[in-house]
């Protein structure tokens, strides 16, 4: 099985999840991730609504994605990141997987919100609302890892 990095794992899987446990050896949960990515991609249409996203079409990409579909994309893609993160970090560190969490549950909440949240004026749809989203759940969660870290450290 190759060793990488925290941060290559967790890069590798931002690229597409299952990538770094395909590259690590875990082969059944590289390609379970996979799929799954792949499934909820189709149906949910996600990449044309990333498409139009970045086109400035935002209407468009409200219009073609499937919600139901994409609400299963952040919970899933968060856990293949912690997951490669995991098998890359020390085994005595602790609440790492408290980053990803949060920032799945934000990320979900900003899907569906998306269709109703306004900031300045600018709509920013399934796409990058959700986007927006993560930068508070992953940095709560970071707090909540710290602090439980810290306490841990001075009990």
């Amino acid at each position: 099985m190759k060793k990488m990095s925290r941060l290559e794992a967790v890069l590798w899987n931002i690229a597409f999840p299952g990538f770094s446990q395909l590259l690590t050896g875990h082969y059944i949960k590289g390609v379970l991730f996979v799929v799954l990515e792949f499934i909820m991609n189709v149906k949910s249409r996600f990449n044309q609504a990333i498409m139009f996203s970045f086109l400035g079409e935002i209407e468009r990409a409200e219009a073609v994605t499937n919600y139901q579909w994409l609400l299963f994309y952040p919970c899933v893609y968060m856990f293949s990141l912690w997951d490669g993160y995991r098998t890359a970090m020390p085994e005595d560190e602790k609440y790492s997987y408290l980053p990803f969490v949060f920032g799945a549950y934000f990320v979900t909440v900003g899907l569906i919100l998306s269709r109703k949240v306004i900031i300045f004026d600018l709509y920013f749809g399934p796409v990058f609302l959700p986007m927006l989203f993560l930068i508070p759940g992953l940095l709560i969660g970071l707090l909540i890892k710290f602090s439980l870290s810290y306490i841990n450290r001075h009990l």
